[in-house]
């Protein structure tokens, strides 16, 4: 085998990789945002969660990006773990149709109809508004140009004497065995499949191989079968850093895989033959023979389907027993104090898109404002915490929380830059930056918070004069109006902005606005008329002036989020 037919090889699995992605990435701009809408509403139960999988897996062409997608939504509280693991079995469905694809460019000089492709995306992608479909374009004439050059090498390869008997002679000498050689191949199809981190890849491999005779069609059925198990790896490694819901939904995944193959690999023998008269094939047939290459790769890609299809019809009816099951295997992490930081949602994923990225980064910045609005709820523990110890602990978690905002915003937003490197629709590019525009918001929340903690502690140590019950009262108004606005804020960051009435903000930040202005008038009064000192005045209505700058903070958030401007 020489060095130029090696990297030949290497360079078409390498093509079939990247064009897989491309084209992934390029449905997903085009369905945008309805994407993760569908998938968090057409789960009301098991059997719509398997058809929504199905859908959006064929639509995307990736069942690793429906997946993450879904893991990611379990996450963040959107599914369910019995929503999520019927999706899952859906996008086992769904993802078949690569295969039927791939042996489509086994039955036929597919590379004929690329140029025109390629020369019709470039036209679109010059063209701004249709630049996503030429993307898109691009990555199914890189599909087939992967997949042909995969071919005509593999063809050629086999045509060498020397090499095919190399590689004959290796496969030869394990197509006898039983059941251990089988699980040995159930073995390598899995361990190829973690490594190259792409099932279609190795599928084309596989189906490269039978289409030639080198490997028997037996031995191919256990590569598929060990591809299904080594696809599922991908999102337990994502989710190793994610809450305790979203690796159950990730080992839920690889259990319903391992799970069929169990069964297939019992009734194997009986199931094989079903697939075989399905699919015209005779497992007999020579390569020699007519038309052998498009009957075994159709073989193999209604092998594929006929499983996922047989185990997920077969599975969905034991949705709630898997569920106890992964519960049982995945026990939660150990407490941990809330005050560690730790980002939540964004993960080093795998194969992961643009859009799946700003929905980890947008369930990051919902945990980063919720944190902020706890914060604040520590301030208001603090203004009338009179035990000393407890004052101190309030004060240091207060703290601790304003660094952890400061490193959130800090890595959200370097998250985001990375994210914005990628080529990115309109849509997209809009919305990171005002994700951008947010989290610099809410940060400045925290600010105002730990500004506030620090006033109170300035009078805590003063030790000469408390605040007078009216002051109190006046305080503790002001604070729930600030509340208000953040909570108005929260639900409008983990809401949808469309059924959101921007004005409630705007009026609930007019009336911070007037009650400081009456505050600070009444304050004078008061001062002057020794109800309190000056200092105390001072301390007071820098209290009053810290929530009114934070209710400003909270106008810029909903006007970021919402792409509104609210005039005074």
């Amino acid at each position: 085998m020489s060095l130029l037919v090696i990297f030949k090889l290497l360079g078409s699995l390498a093509l079939l990789m990247f064009d897989m992605k491309s084209m992934s990435e390029a449905l997903q701009k085009m369905a945008g945002p309805q994407l993760r809408h569908v998938l968090g509403a057409m789960t009301t139960n098991r059997f719509t969660g398997a058809l929504t999988g199905m859908f959006v897996t064929a639509a995307v062409q990736s069942s690793t990006a429906t997946t993450l997608m879904t893991v990611s939504f379990v996450n963040a509280g959107l599914l369910t773990l019995v929503q999520a693991i019927s999706v899952i079995m859906g996008a086992h469905i769904g993802t078949t149709l690569t295969a039927w694809i791939m042996s489509l460019g086994m039955g036929f000089n597919i590379t004929d109809f690329v140029y025109p492709a390629f020369f019709i995306g470039i036209i679109l992608i010059y063209m701004k508004k249709r630049r996503i479909v030429g993307d898109f374009l691009f990555g199914v004439a890189f599909l087939f140009l992967g997949l042909g050059t995969l071919k005509e090498t593999g063809f050629a390869l086999v045509e060498d004497p020397a090499s095919k008997e190399a590689i004959a002679a290796f496969f030869t000498e394990y197509s006898s065995g039983g059941f251990f050689v089988n699980l040995l191949f159930l073995l390598m199809g899995t361990v190829l499949t973690l490594c190259v981190q792409s099932s279609a890849a190795i599928m084309a491999i596989t189906m490269m191989l039978c289409s030639t005779g080198v490997l028997h069609i037996d031995q191919g059925v256990m590569l598929v079968l060990g591809e299904n198990i080594g696809t599922t790896i991908t999102s337990n490694i994502v989710a190793l850093s994610a809450n305790t819901q979203a690796r159950r939904a990730a080992f839920a995944h690889m259990t319903t895989n391992v799970l069929g193959v169990c069964w297939v690999l019992i009734l194997l023998k009986p199931f094989f033959a079903m697939v075989c008269h399905l699919a015209a094939f005779d497992p007999t047939m020579t390569p020699d023979e007519p038309g052998f290459a498009i009957k075994a790769s159709v073989a193999l890609a209604t092998f594929h389907s006929a499983f996922n299809i047989s185990n997920t019809a077969l599975l969905i009816w034991f949705v709630p027993q898997i569920e106890k099951f992964v519960c049982w295997a995945i026990k939660p992490k150990s407490s941990v104090e809330e005050e560690d930081f730790r980002l939540h949602f964004i993960t080093a994923g795998i194969m992961k898109t643009p859009e799946l990225s700003v929905l980890e980064a947008h369930k990051e910045i919902i945990s980063f404002s919720e944190r902020i609005q706890r914060m604040f709820g520590m301030v208001t523990e603090l203004l009338t915490e009179k035990d000393q110890n407890k004052f101190s602990k309030l004060l240091s978690r207060i703290e601790k929380y304003e660094n952890i905002a400061d490193n959130m915003e800090i890595s959200i937003a370097e998250y985001l830059d990375q994210v914005s490197d990628a080529h990115l629709s309109d849509d997209t590019k809009a919305k990171i930056r005002a994700m951008l525009r947010e989290i610099s918001e809410v940060e400045s929340i925290g600010d105002s918070c730990y500004h506030m903690a620090q006033t109170i502690n300035q009078k805590v140590q003063g030790k000469k004069e408390h605040f007078t019950e009216e002051q109190y009262k006046n305080l503790h108004t002001m604070m729930g109006l600030t509340n208000q606005a953040l909570t108005q804020m929260n639900q409008l960051i983990s809401g949808r902005k469309d059924s959101f009435d921007v004005y409630r903000s705007y009026n609930i930040e007019t009336e911070i606005n007037n009650y400081r202005d009456q505050l600070k008038s009444q304050n004078i009064i008061d001062v002057n008329n020794h109800k309190y000192s000056y200092g105390i005045g001072t301390i007071y209505m820098e209290l009053i002036n810290s929530m009114e700058r934070l209710g400003d903070y909270v106008v810029n958030v909903v006007e970021a989020r919402t792409g509104t401007k609210m005039q005074g």
